[in-house]
């Protein structure tokens, strides 16, 4: 056992055993917190994971009645309810400790990037993902960090990008089906089945939890036009949070409504929520953003204006080009990107000039994270 996850002197109070680590450091393990916690068979399905513990079937006092290293050098704790033993490692326990964790400084895992990205970063090709767990982790990393990748040399038959995403997980069902067929084609019930430009945008923030990645399966691109653009939403926001902190307050409290009535279903879908969210640790969580589907603004009317001047100047930014990164997609390309980081558009296209066929999937950003903590063997 190594110095740091070594204990060298325990302690406790009317509600919590104190622990001195050999390098120094000082936890407090809270009663409560330790009984909820018991790893043992009893309170911690085997196979499931699971906790089949209850922590309203013990008092709020409970307390120890002993507590000392046994023979497996564990935390070994008596309780005073229940003739209950647990037995804590101590290597876990430091771990886990709330105490230090909450004295680490916070390191986002977000790589942020502008318009000089260099997209050979951010690029991979497909025989890695399907040929190895290396070159899986690999594009999961780069999704994570970059919110971007660019996966090179997929196969081209129709429904082929599926293969390739079930290295990761499922996808991710809505009512565009899977794939969707991103064409331009008559009586369109989205924006992306025509030749038009597409202002930059997320995809379907009218949903309560709005897919977390996409997934553009390049088939073929012969058209005139039609390139991709794409800016980093959390860089956007990290300026304006540097250099615009009322602006960025203003987007962070300010409720917007998206909405959607598509002609095709037979429903109508609103959802009110912030353009950009952070999360526990005031890092960026979010970003919905949509030209096209934002809905009537319903704030308060002392909020309005101050709301619309912040919304320009976040709409500026996220069509500027110091941010903006343009590329063609060609055939046998996968663009896949964090739907809740990234904004995305296109320039128009000439249809009449060849054609241009690109297929469309989903996936949860839960399946994206949950694929690469299994890979990478993250501790629980």
């Amino acid at each position: 056992m190594n110095q740091t996850t070594k204990i060298s002197r325990l302690s406790n109070d009317n509600s919590s055993i104190n622990v001195q680590w050999e390098d120094g450091q000082i936890s407090n393990f809270n009663y409560l917190w330790l009984r909820d916690n018991c790893p043992c068979d009893i309170d911690v399905h085997p196979t499931a994971r699971e906790r089949r513990f209850n922590l309203i079937d013990v008092s709020e006092n409970i307390k120890p009645k002993s507590y000392k290293i046994n023979i497996d050098g564990k935390l070994e704790i008596k309780w005073d309810e229940g003739d209950h033993i647990s037995s804590f490692d101590q290597k876990w326990l430091r771990n886990h400790c709330y105490t230090i964790n909450n004295n680490k400084e916070y390191c986002s895992p977000y790589k942020l990037w502008d318009n000089s990205l260099d997209l050979s970063k951010v690029t991979i090709d497909c025989s890695e993902i399907m040929d190895s767990e290396e070159g899986l982790i690999n594009w999961l990393e780069i999704l994570n960090q970059f919110g971007i990748a660019i996966v090179k040399n997929a196969p081209t038959e129709n429904n082929s990008g599926l293969k390739v995403i079930n290295k990761i997980s499922h996808v991710r069902e809505t009512f565009f089906g899977t794939p969707f067929e991103v064409i331009d084609i008559p009586n369109p019930n989205n924006s992306a089945y025509t030749a038009g430009k597409l202002h930059n945008h997320t995809d379907l923030p009218y949903y309560e939890y709005a897919p977390g990645y996409q997934f553009l399966h390049c088939l073929i691109n012969e058209v005139d036009g039609g390139m991709s653009s794409i800016v980093d939403g959390f860089k956007v926001s990290d300026f304006l949070r540097n250099n615009n902190p009322e602006v960025f307050d203003t987007l962070v409290n300010t409720y917007v409504k998206f909405k959607n009535n598509d002609f095709t279903q037979e429903t109508i879908r609103f959802f009110h929520a912030p353009l950009i969210t952070l999360n526990k640790d005031k890092d960026y969580n979010d970003i919905r953003f949509s030209v096209s589907t934002m809905g009537i603004i319903d704030c308060g009317p002392k909020d309005v204006e101050k709301f619309y001047k912040a919304y320009r100047k976040f709409a500026g930014l996220l069509h500027s080009e110091d941010y903006s990164v343009k590329f063609r997609l060609n055939k046998g390309d996968i663009f896949s990107f964090n739907n809740r980081r990234t904004v995305h558009g296109r320039t128009k296209y000439n249809p009449n000039s060849g054609h241009r066929h690109l297929q469309g999937y989903y996936l949860d950003r839960d399946e994206i994270l949950g694929k690469l903590n299994y890979l990478k063997k993250i501790e629980l």
